[in-house]
């Protein structure tokens, strides 16, 4: 893979990170599968579209692309090789032909000018090195009059449920390990309105509008904790005591369907200008 942008985040999500969530990766896309249905009913992809998922991961929603978009073809792209090999499994379990991965930096890659009439990203763009250009990247790709739809997080506040569900998550465990801090930094890093009106400078129709979703952490509370715990890659081991204070702490959002967080986010559209 060349021309890489940002190569932290290439080694973060070739390394224990990125391969955290390909183990998990039913976890991860239910955690997160509210967001589709935001995600495709604003980007509107027909039958006919041609359709660029960036930050696809496992190719969840290339796969749901790639389904709408039945007499076209969808592209794929993501950093993370790990992901993409279990996106090209799980694609050809079920038998979309129409579907291609890529492994690249989308702030470089050479994409076909013009090349695709909509482009979704299901929360991958904020982990680009330079937002601006990586936007004017993805412009350049989109047919005049082309779609940009995404989702990204919005600021959680200190009365939100995700934070006083996990604030004893950060008292207990301590500092991330670097490459889930460097991710979650990056994670936030659109979740300033203003710098993403300036990031999609020679957009049109930029629109950037709150929702809230739910998101599903694990079957119950003692499910949850040991999946978040888990997501810590330096090998260490936590002691009951420990698993049930922090089980404790999730134990309020257990509902039927899992332990359930609300989250806010930015549905973001743009148009690439005609």
């Amino acid at each position: 893979m060349t021309g890489i942008a940002h190569p932290r985040q290439a080694r973060a999500w070739n390394g224990p990170f990125g391969a955290h969530w390909a183990a998990h990766a039913d976890r991860y896309d239910t955690m997160l599968a509210e967001l589709n249905d935001v995600l495709f009913d604003a980007a509107g992809v027909t039958v006919a579209d041609r359709v660029l998922d960036v930050g696809c991961g496992s190719g969840a929603t290339t796969r749901i692309a790639a389904r709408r978009a039945a007499r076209s073809h969808v592209v794929g792209v993501d950093l993370s090789a790990p992901l993409l090999r279990l996106a090209r499994r799980r694609t050809a379990a079920e038998r979309l032909t129409n579907v291609t991965y890529v492994e690249a930096d989308a702030q470089t890659h050479p994409f076909p000018a013009n090349g695709y009439d909509v482009i979704v990203s299901r929360g991958g763009v904020m982990f680009f090195a330079d937002h601006a250009a990586a936007f004017a990247n993805l412009a350049r790709a989109l047919r005049p009059g082309g779609r940009l739809v995404f989702v990204c997080p919005r600021p959680a506040g200190p009365d939100s449920q995700e934070v006083r569900a996990f604030a004893p998550f950060g008292r207990l465990l301590g500092a991330p390990d670097a490459d889930a801090e460097a991710a979650h930094t990056a994670m936030m890093s659109l979740s300033d309105p203003a710098a993403l009106q300036q990031a999609l400078n020679g957009y049109e129709d930029v629109t950037v509008d709150p929702v809230d979703v739910w998101t599903v952490w694990g079957r119950d509370a003692a499910d949850a904790v040991d999946f978040a715990l888990s997501r810590d890659a330096r090998g260490r081991t936590f002691s009951p005591a420990l698993r049930a204070e922090l089980a404790d702490a999730l134990s309020p959002y257990e509902t039927p369907h899992g332990v359930r967080l609300r989250t806010g986010v930015w549905l973001v559209r743009a148009t690439r200008p005609a």
